[in-house]
């Protein structure tokens, strides 16, 4: 077995309970679930041997079963999406060459993301774990810092330096950049896309480290290997004229469903 990807899914989600089983509505009108359009990303990817949805809550389980989802039951005391796809390998017995944790809440990530995800932590032999990282617009960047100014988290940035190598991840809009930038032109924002490939000794050494002081104040699971000094790998990928964002909020929803309508996806 080669590449895994697990899609760690929660329903006790802090600003957004029951996230997963949220519908959203395609270009051709069609509600799927949160969960769902997850799982068709996942399926969508090459060289993939097996996708699982790994949780905790009976609801999700039985939602995932019925749309034909394989399902790993997880504990509920892991208390991020690392955890529960460690847990999720351990419990199955599973030994590939990677484990791609693609988080439920990002059913816009293109399979050329997590493709090239998995192409760049095999190309860099002293990295353990790699995320892709997409450059934002004026615009995007803009939409980032409105929802700071609104007090919502609007999605993750990602600062990186020599040959990719990770340096923090924020929640905050980093690095500073004065002035504007036109909403069509290249900022140098990354936007941090919620995808993670691991070496399968990574992923079990994280789980037996506790939560690390800046995890836990921005949040974020990937600070837990910086502050233990892994090299994280940031991969830098293309939209190729797709939108991308995550469903972090409520106020997503309609965001997301008219990027579904521009892009025509069902």
């Amino acid at each position: 077995m080669s590449v895994v990807i697990v899609i760690p899914a929660r329903f006790a989600s802090t600003r957004y309970p029951g996230k997963p089983l949220v519908e959203l509505r395609g270009a051709g009108g069609q509600a799927r679930s949160l969960i769902r359009r997850s799982w068709d990303a996942a399926v969508g990817v090459r060289g993939v041997d097996r996708v699982i949805v790994a949780t905790d809550d009976d609801r999700i389980r039985d939602h995932a079963l019925a749309f034909g989802a394989e399902v790993a039951m997880t504990s509920p005391d892991c208390r991020n999406g690392t955890e529960r796809c460690a847990e999720a390998v351990a419990t199955l017995g599973l030994t590939p060459e990677i484990v791609v944790n693609l988080q439920g809440d990002a059913p816009l990530t293109p399979a050329w993301f997590i493709e090239d995800l998995v192409a760049g932590l095999r190309a860099d032999p002293h990295a353990q774990v790699a995320t892709p990282v997409l450059r934002c617009t004026g615009a995007m960047r803009a939409d980032l810092i409105a929802d700071r100014h609104a007090g919502r988290v609007g999605g993750t940035t990602a600062v990186f330096g020599h040959e990719g190598r990770a340096l923090y991840f924020s929640k905050e809009v980093i690095p500073f950049v004065p002035g504007d930038v036109a909403p069509d032109a290249p900022s140098p924002v990354f936007h941090h896309v919620g995808v993670y490939a691991y070496r399968p000794a990574a992923l079990a050494e994280y789980a037996t480290w506790p939560e690390g002081a800046l995890e836990r104040l921005e949040g974020l699971e990937q600070l837990r290997f910086l502050e233990r000094g892994r090299h994280v790998r940031c991969v830098e990928v293309e939209a190729r004229g797709r939108q991308f964002w995550e469903l972090n909020n409520p106020q997503d929803v309609p965001r997301l469903e008219q990027m579904m309508q521009d892009m025509a996806m069902m």
